[in-house]
């Protein structure tokens, strides 16, 4: 089964365009993430009906970062991307008479309905500004790393 990689793909675009300089165009956005700019212009029309995201037109123009990522968290990209399903695991609906499948149907309703209430409720607490820093905390390491290779 394929995942919904939508949210992690736009956080990573979203924390790369508060790095670049300038507007990122639709087609530079779909070369990085391996897509056609059609399904980024129709992903980034509904980052930008919520306010996250703006188009610049012309020369030069693309999308822009609309607030600081300080302004933005995960379930806000979560919403504006229609709130896709947070989990694969569906219920039965073969017999809905029998008593097991619904007692079953109804424990995994519940316990779902928990974890998606606990997922978001994270989801609200983390910023795209704290990926950022701890994307470039990962660089930072990386690059020392590196250079200790160098030095070995």
């Amino acid at each position: 089964m394929r995942h919904d990689t939508r949210l992690s793909r736009m956080l990573h675009v979203l924390i790369h365009m508060d790095r670049h300089e300038g507007a990122a165009t639709s087609e530079t956005i779909a070369a990085m993430l391996g897509t056609n700019a059609v399904v980024v212009r129709r992903t980034m029309a509904g980052l930008r009906d919520q306010g996250y995201v703006r188009s610049e037109k012309g020369h030069g123009g693309g999308w822009v970062l609309a607030r600081p990522l300080r302004k933005i968290t995960l379930l806000d990209i979560h919403k504006a991307l229609g709130a896709p399903q947070l989990f694969s695991i569906g219920l039965a609906g073969d017999n809905p008479n029998c008593v097991i499948e619904q007692a079953v149907n109804a424990s995994l309703a519940e316990a779902m309905s928990e974890g998606e209430a606990i997922l978001l409720a994270k989801f609200a607490k983390v910023t795209l500004a704290a990926l950022a820093e701890q994307s470039s905390e990962r660089w930072a390491q990386a690059s020392n790393c590196a250079a200790a290779m160098e030095d070995f």
